[in-house]
């Protein structure tokens, strides 16, 4: 939330006297939004664990290294290349892992 946090606070004047209060008030209201949010949206913990499995996996490991075979394509070693595709199968194997465990919980809390 602190990006968000940040942004909202560049649009308070700079000049103003009391801008720690409105910072204050701002990270408050986001805080309790997202409180709101969590206790409302059903099974909010499941669907950010599915989230979290997909995206988690696909932006720490899947994509670096697969922008990394296509940008340095004819540059790099074999060993290179070979760790490189290891560490994408083990960031797809972890995402299948992961999301069909959040996938199956979320078919569970529905039948009940």
């Amino acid at each position: 939330m602190s990006p968000v946090a940040m942004c909202l606070e560049e649009l308070i004047p700079s000049n103003h006297s009391k801008s720690y209060i409105y910072s204050i008030l701002i990270r408050t209201a986001l805080v309790v939004s997202t409180l709101i949010v969590g206790l409302s949206v059903p099974f909010f913990g499941l669907v950010m664990s599915l989230i979290g499995s997909l995206l988690t996996m696909l932006v720490t490991l899947i994509l670096p290294c697969a922008c990394f075979l296509s940008i340095l394509r004819e540059k790099i070693t074999r060993l290179q290349g070979a760790l490189c595709i290891i560490i994408i199968s083990v960031g797809a194997v972890s995402c299948s892992f992961g999301t069909y465990s959040a996938l199956s919980k979320i078919v569970e809390s529905l039948k009940h």
